[in-house]
């Protein structure tokens, strides 16, 4: 998760551009799903310090990367079959979205010494989109890889076997790719 965060950041709204999209939440939610929820609160611990040790920031830093992410990860982690995981994932994006808007407008004008008013004018129109497409686009990644992964984790004995026979399957994999063009469109329009 970590490695991908340091190789991957960019931004995806131009109305917040201080906020940057990067894929570690992918891999947090599928430790999640493998190991629980709790696995996905100590990644995302670990990472958010390991973040402002390599890219710099202070606590806010990581305490808005905590609640990003255990918002997301350790909510769709609750749910552990298929049916159950896409369930966790959306109503993760629905958390994730609803806690950083609040938190976007508690923390924002402390963090960057603005009026609370300049932060409600960017709620609409970049905070909320911003964190949509995210989780969207990291809950579409983590079903189109999920299956590959533990199987190949599985097969290395990295993870133990599964003692349910439901797994993601390739419709699913296909609607996640269809996602994933279409955020990734998105963005190329958004940004002209």
């Amino acid at each position: 998760a970590m490695v991908l965060n340091l190789l991957i950041q960019f931004p995806i709204v131009p109305a917040v551009s201080f906020l940057s999209y990067d894929p570690k939440d992918i891999i947090i939610v599928i430790a999640g799903f493998i190991y629980g929820p709790m696995t996905s609160f100590i990644m995302s611990l670990l990472c958010s310090f390991l973040e402002i040790v390599f890219r710099g920031g202070n606590l806010l830093d990581v305490l808005m990367n905590v609640i990003s992410t255990c918002t997301f990860a350790c909510v769709a982690a609750c749910k552990q079959s298929k049916k159950g995981a896409i369930a966790g994932l959306v109503l993760g994006t629905v958390c994730c979205t609803l806690s950083m808007t609040l938190w976007n407008y508690i923390i924002t004008p402390i963090y960057y010494q603005m009026p609370r008013s300049a932060v409600v004018g960017m709620l609409l129109p970049g905070i909320v989109p911003f964190n949509i497409i995210k989780c969207t686009l990291n809950a579409a990644c983590a079903m189109l890889i999920y299956k590959p992964l533990v199987n190949a984790l599985r097969n290395t004995q990295f993870v133990p076997q599964s003692n349910t026979n439901e797994t993601l399957t390739k419709d699913v994999g296909i609607v996640s790719a269809f996602i994933i063009v279409s955020i990734v469109v998105l963005i190329l329009v958004m940004k002209g």
